[in-house]
């Protein structure tokens, strides 16, 4: 190994060097963006913010509790706004942007709309603990849903995420979101809209989209899709259209049973609806209406007789 590399390390390293040929590098001259670890780690400090004690090693101490919040508060402020400073740049060079020298007043107005809306999104997220305690007879307690629950963590990062989304944040709510996929199987786009009182049971394989409107109280279990009918394309250039809406809408008090497929940005599905397991739904729902498929039959094969003195 040695030799070979005497012979070809350094062709090898020009190969693949950052700063002349790789189109997907970050260095500090280019793109200059957080890493990934960078956003995550104050994912993690804004979660602490919301749920004190509950995420780290060790419960924190009482006495000193609002001090240590004040000065995580600070620290994420600083760091998220470095962070969201170096998107909107970074959007700005891939439009050609010239120089128009506001990316670090729209990174200022971002995180402060993000701290100013902190209290509301734990009121939501309280709505959703209690949700998810009043709807999963397995809950022991409501302490049990915020330490341990795939859920409850997925929509937690996505209330984060989306209030940056909606400040018009490039990257950073989609790393948040994908992280939060990563972890739990549950994916939601940091756009979609979801109102409190949110719970996901088991959560694994759920995907909801972009522009989805979720109402309040809305319940769904493991492999729900709200997703895209189909993708539009420019004529001229044959891409994606973009800022469509693709997505359903999903009004208060629904229920959707596992496996169930709604698809369309014109599908409605009405308040207080009960959408049964495996459902493929491409059209709106009355409210209050049970849409369920017919009971299938299933071929039962008579299995060998079991002798009376069988044991394993």
């Amino acid at each position: 190994m040695e030799k070979w590399l005497e012979q070809n390390l350094n062709p090898l390293t020009e190969a693949l060097s950052p700063c002349k040929n790789c189109p997907v590098a970050n260095t500090e001259r280019d793109v200059n963006l957080p890493g990934t670890g960078a956003v995550i780690a104050v994912l993690d400090a804004l979660l602490a913010v919301l749920y004190p004690g509950c995420h780290g090693q060790a419960p924190i101490a009482h006495d000193t509790c609002h001090g240590h919040l004040k000065d995580t508060l600070r620290d994420i402020a600083l760091r998220l706004c470095d962070q969201t400073h170096r998107a909107f740049e970074y959007a700005c060079k891939r439009v050609k942007c010239e120089d128009c020298h506001d990316c670090e007043a729209k990174a200022h107005q971002a995180v402060t709309a993000l701290l100013y809306g902190l209290p509301a999104i734990r009121d939501m997220l309280e709505e959703d603990i209690q949700a998810a305690y009043e709807g999963d007879p397995a809950a022991m307690s409501t302490m049990e849903i915020v330490m341990s629950y795939p859920g409850l963590y997925a929509i937690t990062v996505q209330r984060i995420a989306h209030a940056l989304y909606r400040q018009g944040v490039p990257l950073i709510p989609r790393v948040m979101g994908e992280h939060a996929h990563s972890r739990t199987g549950i994916d939601i786009h940091p756009g979609a809209t979801i109102g409190p009182g949110f719970f996901i049971d088991h959560g694994t394989g759920v995907v909801i989209g972009e522009t989805c409107r979720i109402g309040r109280r809305v319940k769904l279990y493991q492999g729900v899709t709200l997703g895209a009918l189909s993708f539009a394309k420019d004529e001229a250039t044959g891409m994606l259209v973009k800022g469509t809406k693709r997505h359903p809408d999903v009004e208060d008090n629904v229920v959707i049973y596992a496996g169930a497929t709604i698809l369309g940005g014109d599908t409605v599905i009405g308040h207080d609806a009960v959408i049964g397991g495996n459902v493929w739904l491409i059209h709106s729902v009355p409210p209050g209406s049970k849409v369920y498929n017919q009971t299938p039959k299933p071929v039962i094969r008579p299995g060998y007789p079991i002798p009376d003195d069988y044991s394993i």
